[in-house]
């Protein structure tokens, strides 16, 4: 059950949003167990975020939720990942992205929980 939320203040067209939605697809999979099949998007562009003082500078805050845990390994990886994503589709520098991971043990779907 893995949900990321993309926010940034840059605007984003559907096809970079198709193409992002692919990336991570593909992205989340380096946790064992998790799927694009499983996978909730959700896109917030020309949001107003200031880092460093400016907001004139492209920047984006990506939220990662996972039900259960993930080793700190992994989080590298999809870090890493979900920066060059964001810079090869929306022309942000890696240094303008914050990624943060939140795991839960408790997750619902479908009126029930896990």
């Amino acid at each position: 059950m893995p949900f990321i939320h993309t926010q940034t203040n840059a605007r984003i067209s559907a096809g970079q949003e198709a193409a992002i939605k692919e990336k991570l697809g593909k992205a989340i999979a380096l946790f064992p167990g998790k799927s694009e099949y499983w996978l909730m998007l959700r896109f917030t562009d020309n949001a107003r975020m200031w880092f460093r003082g400016y907001q004139n500078v492209p920047i984006a805050m990506v939220e990662v939720e996972l039900f259960g845990q993930a080793e700190a390994g992994l989080c590298e990886q999809m870090t890493e990942t979900v920066c060059d994503i964001l810079h090869d589709e929306l022309n942000i520098p890696t240094e303008h992205i914050y990624v943060n991971y939140t795991f839960s043990d408790t997750w619902g779907w479908n009126r029930k929980n896990f």
